[in-house]
């Protein structure tokens, strides 16, 4: 009987290992991170230039993924170096005193083919937040795919703080767009 329980314990546990999801590396050269907003109702899109995915995922099972994203504040490109010094200030991102903004997963579940809903907590100049978006996720070679928009205001996380909380100038809504393509 002892050795049917043992059998059976190290089964389940070889089961449990089997579902677990699989680290994946990141492809930098084939992923990206920007921010879209108005500014004086102009849509603007920049990007940040260094972030770092951890993304566990195994297609069998997506139940059991987690991902997080740590991006470098100061790497937002504006396209000039003036507006890039400008959006690292205090007022901004506040880049010195919270150089890295962060995402870390809670529950990630299929929700249809090639779809996940992903919750988690964003957390910006030091203001964390839960958040939930749909992502996409498709096989290329031996890599996966990640795709989603995460729509945040900007001001819940004090970006924009002092005469920049006026939304005349800058919107308040910001789409956090994100292309992760990873693989073993």
């Amino acid at each position: 009987m002892k050795s049917t329980r043992t059998a059976l314990a190290v089964l389940l546990s070889g089961t449990v290992l089997a579902a677990a999801a699989v680290p994946l590396k990141t492809d930098v050269a084939h992923s990206s991170v920007s921010a879209t907003f108005k500014q004086m109702n102009v849509p603007v899109e920049s990007n940040f230039k260094r972030f770092n995915a951890q993304v566990d995922y195994d297609p069998a099972h997506p139940e059991n993924a987690s991902a997080k994203v740590d991006i470098d504040t100061a790497s937002f490109d504006m396209g000039q170096a003036d507006y890039n010094k400008e959006i690292a200030k205090k007022e901004w991102f506040n880049s010195a005193q919270f150089p890295k903004a962060s995402f870390v997963s809670s529950s990630i579940k299929p929700a249809g083919a090639g779809k996940l809903a992903v919750t988690g907590k964003l957390t910006i100049k030091g203001k964390t937040q839960d958040v939930s978006f749909p992502l996409s996720v498709k096989a290329q070679g031996a890599q996966q795919v990640f795709e989603g928009q995460l729509p945040i205001h900007r001001l819940a996380f004090n970006v924009g703080e002092g005469e920049w909380k006026d939304t005349g100038m800058v919107a308040d809504d910001i789409i956090i767009k994100f292309r992760i393509t990873a693989g073993q």
